[in-house]
């Protein structure tokens, strides 16, 4: 396969999974905010979901250091041509990538990225509201469906799985580090409202909350961070992604046993086994999901190295 072939279907599967998560952010928090009754300030609601995706320092650049407004947020999370994790940026990106792999990828396949860019820029003619992000979950949800039922298994069907877990990964991790220091600014909040709400917006911004019911009784932060990092049936939590991305580099093979990418999985594996639900409070939930984000990070770099980019010196151009 070729390394730009490989290269587009793994960004066009992370694109795609980036438009999930953001919308799914953005639609949890405006019901969170009919929800509960809480004493946060506009800025304290909206804030957390730029550091999530990685957008705070973009948003001070557009709109300058002032208070972070709720409508501000939600046109730079969506539309800000200037954010390349704009929801509106990556649907282009995801769709220009599922244009260059077409003999790759399913005839169905195609035509949901294609409908859904054009569905989207057509509801984009007006006011943005949680109907919008409704949308993009169910159509991004379809597309991964159409994936599963109709695209050939292979190296192809491999670096769209790499793609979609580690972003998935990086996402849950980000999302969990970010709340964590949001979900308790007081002790003295423990076991209140705004503490069962913003634990339940944390599960449910994951598609998590009734999962999660079904296992606890209770929402407890030890039980959450044990479900979302540890459980292995979970399709959001931490273990889940990895074992997964191990599975999907395992089936792409590799030309070198000890290569960067496998080690890069193996850090993340032992990362998680050397830790449990338990010791991450104890030692630091934030010290271990930083240090998750940087191995997440390092396996990006050598899938970079090994398979996306061409080599004309001493090692081989892996294609």
């Amino acid at each position: 396969m070729l390394s730009r072939i490989a290269d587009s279907l793994y960004w066009m599967s992370r694109h795609l999974e980036r438009v999930d998560s953001t919308a799914r952010l953005i639609d949890i928090n405006l019901l969170y905010l009919l929800e509960a009754e809480s004493a946060l300030s506009e800025a304290a609601e909206w804030r957390p979901l730029l550091a999530i995706c990685g957008q705070e320092a973009g948003y001070e650049r557009s709109y300058g250091t002032g208070a972070v407004t709720s409508p501000r947020a939600i046109q730079y999370m969506t539309l800000e041509r200037r954010n390349p994790g704009s929801i509106r940026n990556c649907l282009r990106l995801a769709r220009e990538n599922a244009r260059v792999v077409r003999d790759r990828i399913s005839k169905e396949m195609w035509e949901c990225v294609n409908e859904l860019w054009l569905r989207s820029e057509a509801r984009l003619e007006r006011p943005l509201g949680a109907d919008y992000y409704r949308l993009l979950r169910d159509e991004v949800g379809r597309f991964h469906g159409q994936t599963s039922s109709t695209m050939m298994r292979g190296e192809a069907f491999g670096f769209y799985l790499l793609g979609f877990f580690l972003e998935r990964a990086d996402m849950t991790a980000r999302i969990v580090d970010v709340k964590y220091h949001l979900l308790l600014p007081d002790l003295a909040l423990v076991g209140s409202a705004l503490d069962y709400y913003q634990w339940a917006a944390l599960l449910k911004s994951l598609s998590g909350f009734e999962p999660y019911r079904r296992k606890h009784h209770q929402l407890r932060p030890l039980d959450v961070a044990e479900f979302v990092i540890f459980d292995p049936d979970f399709p959001r939590s931490l273990r889940f992604c990895v074992d997964r991305m191990e599975q999907a580099l395992a089936s792409i093979g590799s030309m070198w046993p000890d290569s960067g990418a496998i080690r890069g999985v193996g850090a993340l594996r032992e990362v998680l086994e050397k830790n449990t639900a338990e010791s991450l409070f104890d030692q630091g939930l934030h010290e271990f999901l930083d240090l998750f984000l940087q191995k997440v990070s390092a396996l990006h770099d050598a899938l970079q190295d090994e398979y996306f980019e061409a080599y004309l010196g001493e090692r081989m151009c892996v294609t």
